[in-house]
């Protein structure tokens, strides 16, 4: 099964889209799978964007929700710190998102071809990992923050997992990753990581704490917006390929493709994983709504803390399933999907009220389990809220391009955009099949796709990380891409070069510029006068 990993998708939906195509044109061969990690930035309108802890300027719509256009690959995701909030919880436990488009939950662990991946979404934040899941929407700044910051619950239930994943994905890095890599590759790029690296800081302890105990073949991650590699051999001749992939920006190492061996043949399809199920129906009554510190079952207490279940327990759950445990496609539009035409102001958009999803009390009735997110309303006296919206089927898209949207919680000095751009609350988008903007750093619009492309180096199926988002198509603007190689099944793990920022402009170039402007003061010889005196 060949598996497209993106890192950070920023809302970048139809260029990722755009370069798997490409890719699959010039390769010859199908990509079964696109696993993005994490700001996935799953948008419907612009409620949900009230909802995204960034930057006004740096919202906007992009989304496949209104149906206008379909996911050409089967996805999944998982959430980061830029998500749609009040969208996610929505579905604690996964679900789509749009067609063809799965979300992994807050945990979860699903089954494709008999490949087993797992994923945890959100990042970490020590002062919220030991609390419940106490927020809903409407958010204020605090809640908007904490509400994807992940809970020991998850990592817990995680590790409750036998046998191991095949595929981990998280967004935070696990702590500790830089001392199985090229670190010093790492630190010539993002020279800022030095102190956390050296007092131990970088990355996520519950991550490395998943790391060690489950020992997955391949461990996928982003958020610090760079490539890089590791190899961590464990014990018992067991070793972990790790991979954090950049942001979709050109010329940034955002994509990697890779072939996994697998026991199942024909379509690639979503089935519940049954390990996992059972896990959570075990591990209910752990799920805490509560503000405060909480604690996990441990030795020594009266109460059980392996939940790793037994075969009884799995095939009791199988029954539940009538022995089918394929993912229906179950997507409802339960919200209005963004109207550009309405031209509504943004500024007068108000936090949307948490809503109860279909999907989640299909799936909880079927496990008899809890919505955390219906526990939390309830217990802090607020009626639950079920959608009114009739769907209507795809809605059209006819305005102009947005802007770019950028990170909060990441620096956004790695950004190609400019922080001068003028703020704009009037959100509008363009068509999705119009023309994507010329990238700001590139000058040369007369490029040639075939001109940066050794075919050579598109030999193996596992190697390519493609750094543009946007292959170029005719009648369009269109940009290179460069591939770098990285095979995944070697042992020897090293980081790969930089890219080079774009370069400055050369000498004698400013001659073909028209000359710069010199505004004159009005009334200037009044003022040269005063000034005499």
């Amino acid at each position: 099964m060949k598996i497209a990993v993106e890192g950070c998708a920023h809302g970048e939906l139809e260029k990722i889209y755009d370069l798997v195509e490409s890719i699959q044109q010039r390769e010859g061969y199908q990509i079964d799978l696109l696993i993005c990690c994490g700001d996935f930035q799953s948008t419907r309108n612009l409620e949900d964007l009230q909802c995204m802890a960034v930057p006004k300027k740096h919202l906007d719509i992009c989304t496949f929700y209104n149906g206008e256009k379909v996911a050409p690959v089967l996805t999944i995701f998982i959430g980061g710190n830029h998500e749609a909030s009040n969208y996610l919880q929505e579905l604690p436990y996964g679900g789509w998102v749009a067609p063809n488009i799965y979300y992994l939950g807050y945990a979860g662990v699903v089954n494709v071809k008999g490949v087993r991946i797992g994923g945890i979404s959100g990042i970490y934040k020590g002062h919220d990992y030991l609390k419940g899941r106490f927020e809903f929407s409407p958010f204020n700044e605090s809640t908007k923050r904490s509400v994807y910051h992940i809970r020991q619950l998850d990592v817990f239930r995680l590790k409750q997992l036998s046998p191991k994943v095949d595929i981990l994905l998280s967004h935070d890095w696990p702590r500790g990753i830089t001392d199985f890599g090229n670190k010093n590759q790492l630190l010539r790029f993002k020279p800022h990581f030095r102190e956390d690296i050296e007092d131990n800081k970088l990355g996520s302890p519950p991550c490395e704490d998943l790391l060690m105990t489950l020992r997955p073949p391949y461990w996928f991650a982003a958020h610090l917006h760079c490539k890089f590699s590791a190899l961590v051999q464990h014990d018992e001749g067991e070793s972990t390929k790790f991979l954090a992939l950049d942001k979709c920006l050109p010329k940034r190492r955002f994509l990697q493709v890779l072939e996994i061996e697998t026991a199942e043949e024909g379509k690639a399809e979503l089935k519940y994983d049954l390990e996992w199920l059972t896990i959570l129906s075990l591990t209910n009554h752990l799920i805490s709504i509560k503000g405060i510190n909480g604690y996990m079952p441990g030795e020594g207490g009266s109460e059980r803390f392996n939940f790793t279940p037994t075969e009884e327990e799995k095939n009791a759950i199988l029954e539940r399933f009538q022995n089918d445990l394929r993912i229906p496609q179950n997507f409802t539009r339960i919200a209005e999907p963004y109207n550009p035409s309405a031209g509504t102001d943004f500024d007068l958009i108000e936090q949307p009220k948490a809503f109860i999803n279909p999907q989640t009390t299909e799936f909880c009735n079927k496990l008899n389990l809890d919505d955390p997110l219906q526990l939390a309303m309830l217990m802090t006296g607020h009626s639950l809220n079920t959608s009114t919206y009739v769907d209507q089927g795809p809605t059209p898209n006819t305005s102009a391009t947005s802007p770019e949207r950028n990170e909060d919680e990441v620096p956004l000095e790695d950004s190609n955009s400019s922080d001068d751009e003028p703020t704009t609350h009037f959100l509008s988008r363009a068509p999705l099949a119009s023309v994507l903007p010329k990238p700001k750093w590139r000058q040369d619009s007369t490029s040639d796709l075939s001109s940066t492309l050794d075919d050579s180096s598109l030999s193996t199926s596992n190697r390519s990380v493609l750094s543009l988002p946007t292959p170029k198509k005719e009648g369009s603007a269109s940009e290179n891409f460069a591939i770098d190689e990285l095979n995944l099944s070697s042992p020897k793990v090293a980081c790969p070069a930089v890219d080079e920022p774009p370069q400055a402009e050369k000498k004698g170039e400013s001659e073909d510029k028209p000359p710069m402007k010199k505004f004159k003061r009005r009334n200037e010889a009044i003022y040269a006068k005063e000034d005499s005196e």
